[in-house]
């Protein structure tokens, strides 16, 4: 089980939402960099980033804060929020980002996303957000009337290797990953899942371990990194133990 230490970048600051709600906003750093910098010496493999205004505005909004991440630290890093072409995902990705999230341009143009998978391979992971099982986008502000699981099955086929699923109700709450809908969603595939939103304890990420055979590689970790509900180092270590 990877664990992945997430950090939301908005106005050039780590922030974290709660479902989502901009107007919810907490600063946990004036610094990304800084804060990138510790989840590596605490020993992260990859980290987690997401471009909060660039997932509403449709760009990157973040890109100098996103060089300094980079430039700060040793590990990939994947990135996630207004990555809506092929040509800003292959942008990203020539900054120095591992891989690139593709969320909200694969929800309202399959075409566009199977265009995008095709190319990057595994250097693209698709992202889906489920809010009362649709699919949310536009930095989870519109649904569509498509199914996270029918739409994650129709995008496994045109080329997508990797998968993000984010619960939005759970995230931000610190009151436990939905397990069920992962397991469910990674049972319908034949691509690795890594799970998003409401991990909130070690606890949790014994639950996604215990059905991590139905195809869940991984876990990101938000808010309870920042509260310190979750310590790193330990989690890392009960991982490579289990």
């Amino acid at each position: 089980m990877k664990l992945l230490p997430a950090i939301d970048m908005m106005d050039g600051k780590a922030v974290r939402l709660i479902r989502g709600e901009f107007d919810k906003s907490t600063v946990f750093g004036d610094d990304p960099a800084e804060m990138a910098r510790r989840w590596e010496d605490c020993g992260a493999e990859i980290l987690h980033l997401v471009d909060l205004n660039g997932s509403r505005k449709g760009a990157p909004q973040e890109t100098e804060t996103i060089k300094r991440i980079i430039k700060a630290v040793k590990i990939p890093v994947e990135l996630g929020g207004g990555i809506r072409s092929l040509e800003t995902a292959e942008k990203m990705l020539d900054l120095g980002v591992s891989r690139v999230i593709i969320g909200t341009s694969a929800a309202v143009n399959p075409e566009l996303g199977e265009t995008i998978f095709r190319t990057l391979g595994e250097r693209a992971v698709l992202g889906v957000d489920a809010k009362d099982g649709k699919v949310a986008v536009s930095g989870w502000e519109q649904t569509t009337e498509e199914t996270s699981v029918e739409f994650a099955v129709k995008m496994q086929s045109r080329g997508a290797k990797r998968i993000i699923y984010t619960d939005i109700s759970k995230d931000g709450m610190m009151t436990g990953v939905n397990v069920e809908a992962t397991a469910a969603m990674a049972k319908a595939l034949d691509i690795p899942v890594i799970a998003s939103g409401g991990v909130a304890s070690l606890e949790d990420i014994k639950k996604l371990i215990a059905v991590e055979d139905a195809g869940i590689e991984g876990a990101i970790l938000g808010k309870a990194l920042y509260t310190g509900a979750i310590d790193l180092p330990e989690a890392l270590r009960y991982c490579k133990e289990a």
